[in-house]
């Protein structure tokens, strides 16, 4: 039983189609957002709250697979089914090696794309994909959207980029996160300057965690980094 509603982002060009998946999902009790192409839904994800995706394949202005790479590096953990009229082993390979967890293809049944949904959210742990902003770091707690780093009492406040790093690093936590998806969550793009400036975060966030020495930001080289505690 699921303590909260569950916000999904359903990206489908089919505008009837669409309505229709709306209207499904949330007489199953989901809150849904629609979108008909790549650049507005990821615009969306941007600046929006989900904890799913649903997405077509075969999108306008940007397609399924780049769409779910971007929001793969905004989020990694957050759950994603594709839609597609596409049924070849190779396409479907495609998108597993994106990360995304589950296909249903068209014209599929309704109640096989809410059991599927179902599952998925089964064998996660929902308050770590996006909708919860509260994390716990060794003996400090992370208020994400206050920007704000907590140990006995004392706050300090993180600029905007030290918080955004700090969240991929947490929804990371034990597994490596690369260079290259932080750079493109926080920067845009992954280029020498932004390397370095990273770099410097990194060291920055280190010393504030100096009060619980259990907290580790370890570099990986050339990969990226993992937070343990």
């Amino acid at each position: 039983m699921r303590n909260r509603i569950i916000h999904i982002l359903l990206v489908e060009d089919d505008l009837n189609l669409g309505f229709l998946l709306v209207e499904f999902l949330e007489s199953k009790g989901f809150s849904a957002k629609l979108y008909r192409d790549g650049v507005s839904a990821f615009a969306g994800f941007q600046g929006g709250s989900f904890d799913f995706c649903i997405l077509d394949i075969m999108l306008p202005k940007m397609d399924g697979y780049e769409l779910a790479r971007k929001i793969k590096v905004l989020n990694p953990q957050i759950p994603i089914i594709f839609l597609t009229a596409k049924s070849m082993k190779e396409d479907k390979m495609k998108g597993y090696e994106i990360g995304v967890d589950d296909y249903v293809t068209k014209p599929f049944d309704e109640d096989e794309l809410y059991c599927k949904i179902n599952a998925i959210l089964n064998r996660i742990n929902i308050s770590e994909v996006t909708g919860d902003t509260l994390f716990t770091i060794g003996q400090f707690s992370f208020d994400f959207a206050n920007q704000a780093l907590q140990i006995d009492g004392q706050i300090k406040r993180l600029t905007e980029r030290e918080s955004e790093i700090l969240k991929l690093l947490c929804l990371s936590k034990k597994r490596v996160i690369r260079r290259e998806q932080i750079l493109m969550a926080v920067w845009g793009e992954n280029d020498y300057f932004a390397g370095r400036s990273l770099d410097v975060f990194i060291s920055k966030l280190r010393k504030y965690f100096a009060a619980d020495p259990t907290i580790r930001i370890e570099n990986i080289p050339k990969v990226g980094f993992i937070l343990e505690d």
